[in-house]
């Protein structure tokens, strides 16, 4: 059978389902999923040799691409010195202070090494800090898979078909109230903390709707609770001063990951100091990690940040924007109903009339089954997608006009496979 099958196979047989995190199995568009073999620049090869044109990019880490030389050299190099020493670095310091100058009302940040850790150490935090339990989040806003913070999760959720979590108790999402994104809900004072994704990328992508970022901003502050911005998708994607810059609110509260550790496992969360200073060494909220700040993380995120200026957000922007065009023309010449919003570089496809303003009407176009049959129709032919519906789409700096004229031909073949399959 191949390969990639074998893995499989072997997988299953040491590792839950055979992945390590479950949208990699392929359950949500059928099939046996790839094994990387190696990646470089726009392009990973799979176990049995084949090239794809890749706009996972590790669900959008790889910003500059994968292996980027200058990425791979700090990474080598900070190695070289160590690996870990559970002590402070300078690193530390240096890549803190790159992430508070860039983001407008960010004064401090602290590292952990996941994008779960970074909510749900916000959420302790704003929870120590307001001296509140209460937390609103919003349907098909996924962040991370803490207890509290699964309910009606998009992602890596939604791809499972679930709504929820086994073995997260009543108790856990007891204080969790959830609501329709794009409607500010009314607070009250037993609220905490209001988190939100500012553009929601995890049940595909959804634009916040005029007024609505802002409303959340108003309607914490008429009640005395904090504003989590989740950008651990946007932060340093959208533009270097991330959401802030791109939409002019500011939350009490930042999560960050992704970009920040430069395709190295890393989180960070952060706020304004009268907030922060509630963390121990200073207050009473824990939080602590092993190899929180690690060098190698560090040494990735810092040359990550200083290969990004203005310009290349501009060219991703360009980039996404010509790509989103493309690939709209191929799918939609071949008869197939097609529409992706696009933020920055970040782009959502849904085969439908019209884009969605929230999860219940992502979800309907997510589950009318037309993106499994793209997604191995494109697969097939070289280009990899996320596999599920509900995942955004990121090109890199490393998709440049070639690559993505290349995918745009791809697509309108596969779209026109698609079509035939689906009319005959």
């Amino acid at each position: 059978m191949g390969a990639n099958f074998d893995l499989f196979e072997r997988a299953q047989r040491v590792i839950p389902g055979g992945v390590n995190s479950p949208v990699r199995a392929f359950g949500s568009v059928g099939g046996t999923p790839y094994f990387v073999d190696r990646a470089d620049g726009p392009y990973l090869w799979d176990a049995e040799g084949r090239r794809y044109i890749d706009y996972v990019q590790s669900y959008g880490p790889g910003i500059l691409g994968h292996a980027h030389p200058a990425v791979v050299e700090a990474v080598t190099r900070a190695a070289s010195a160590g690996t870990t020493y559970g002590a402070p670095t300078e690193a530390e310091v240096v890549l803190a202070e790159m992430v508070v100058e860039r983001i407008a009302g960010l004064e401090s940040v602290r590292f952990v090494s996941s994008g779960t850790e970074a909510t749900m150490s916000a959420i302790r935090l704003a929870r120590g800090a307001t001296g509140r339990s209460g937390i609103v989040k919003f349907a098909g806003c996924y962040h991370g898979h803490a207890d509290a913070l699964l309910a009606a999760g998009g992602s890596g959720v939604a791809n499972q078909g679930l709504s929820g979590c086994d073995g997260v108790t009543s108790g856990a999402v007891a204080d969790t109230i959830v609501a329709p994104y794009n409607v500010v809900p009314v607070l009250d004072d037993g609220v905490a903390a209001v988190i939100v994704e500012p553009v929601a990328a995890n049940m595909g992508l959804v634009a916040p709707l005029g007024g609505f970022l802002e409303g959340l901003r108003t309607a914490c502050d008429e009640v005395g609770a904090l504003l989590i911005f989740d950008e651990v998708i946007t932060g340093f994607r959208l533009a270097q001063g991330g959401a802030v810059e791109q939409f002019g609110v500011t939350p009490d509260l930042w999560c960050f990951g992704k970009v920040i550790g430069g395709g190295l496992p890393v989180g960070a969360f952060g706020g304004r100091w009268e907030v922060m200073e509630n963390l121990a060494p200073l207050g009473g909220v824990y939080q602590g990690g092993t190899l929180s700040g690690n060098p190698l993380a560090m040494a990735a995120g810092r040359t990550t940040l200083e290969l990004l200026d203005d310009g290349q957000f501009d060219r991703l922007a360009a980039t996404a924007t010509r790509l989103a065009n493309g690939l709209t023309d191929a799918f939609t010449s071949a008869g197939l109903s097609a529409v992706m919003p696009r933020v920055g570089s970040l782009l959502g496809l849904y085969f439908g009339e019209r884009a969605p303003t929230d999860f219940d009407e992502a979800k309907v176009l997510a589950d009318n089954g037309m993106y499994p049959k793209v997604f191995h129709a494109l697969l097939e032919r070289g280009v990899a997608l996320a596999p599920g519906a509900y995942e955004a789409i990121f090109p890199s700096l490393a998709h440049n006009e070639t690559v993505i004229e290349e995918t745009i031909e791809i697509a309108a073949e596969a779209a026109l496979a698609v079509s035939v399959l689906t009319t005959s």
